[in-house]
């Protein structure tokens, strides 16, 4: 089951987010401040972001994040897949095609990106099958450090 996050939700969300963000599907680990910024932003009325959790069962097994926008090089809205985490035990059992699935029928008329990291073979075959294709595109980021 998928399911939005609700505000009953903090503690494992939080459990979560720094769960994934101790793996090494992520390049670096996180401040704490970040992932509170983010669970409050999910759990209001947003234009910009949701939160959902993955259940296996009555089992808290993984969330997802995403973030909207309006993309002119796909010409229209585009939903960009944040954060898809699976814990360990729950791997495999197609809860990550089960949220992309979930998140594909919300925004029917939507364009999806994501990225991963190049040796995350797993992933990168489930968003194969998916219908993700990989680009040519160089990633970069630049923060604004009074916001930080």
């Amino acid at each position: 089951m998928i399911r939005p996050v609700e505000k009953s939700d903090e503690s494992v969300y939080i459990a979560l987010a720094k769960e994934f963000y101790s793996s090494d599907a992520v390049l670096h680990n996180i401040d704490e401040r970040y992932i509170c910024r983010a669970f409050r932003e999910i759990t209001r009325p947003s234009p910009y972001a949701e939160g959902f959790l993955f259940f296996d069962g009555d089992e808290v097994a993984g969330y997802g994040l995403i973030a909207k926008t309006f993309s002119q090089e796909h010409g229209g809205p585009l939903v960009w897949i944040d954060e898809v985490y699976v814990r360990a035990p729950y791997r495999g059992k197609g809860l990550g095609k089960e949220f992309f699935e979930y998140i594909f029928e919300r925004y029917k008329d939507s364009a999806f990106r994501l990225e991963t990291e190049k040796d995350n073979e797993r992933a990168r075959k489930l968003y194969g099958q998916l219908g993700f294709e990989e680009l040519g595109y160089l990633q970069m980021v630049r923060k604004n450090k009074s916001n930080f």
